[in-house]
């Protein structure tokens, strides 16, 4: 399964335009960085509530560009957090992480493309 599903990334680029499709690139591949920081933060003191929202916030930008299947995977991070159980997250954090490198790759590559 690829990491971005194209109809999806089309139907955004179709919809905003491929210049601003660009910028939102720009913006997803900065701020995403920063909300997995304080989702690991969160996890390393176990704050559910913290880990809850950056998840829900990584589940919703990677969903608008197609990214399901990370955004399935933020999904399941928000709702451990949502029911304040950490115990197996951080094996699915690291997933989060390695797989969010391969979704800003291909996400740059496609808007050229």
């Amino acid at each position: 399964m690829s990491v971005i599903d194209l109809p999806t990334f089309e139907k955004l680029r179709h919809d905003v335009g491929a210049d601003f499709v660009d910028d939102l690139i720009a913006a997803y591949c900065e701020e995403t960085p920063q909300l997995i920081t304080r989702l690991q933060q969160a996890l390393a003191v176990q704050n559910a509530d913290a880990f809850r929202q950056a998840a829900h916030s990584i589940k919703s930008t990677s969903n608008t560009f197609g990214a399901l299947p990370l955004g399935a995977l933020a999904q399941e991070l928000e709702m451990m957090g949502r029911e304040g159980d950490l115990a197996d997250a951080h094996g699915k954090v690291n997933r989060l992480v390695a797989d969010y490198d391969q979704v800003q790759q291909t996400l740059k590559g496609l808007n050229h493309g």
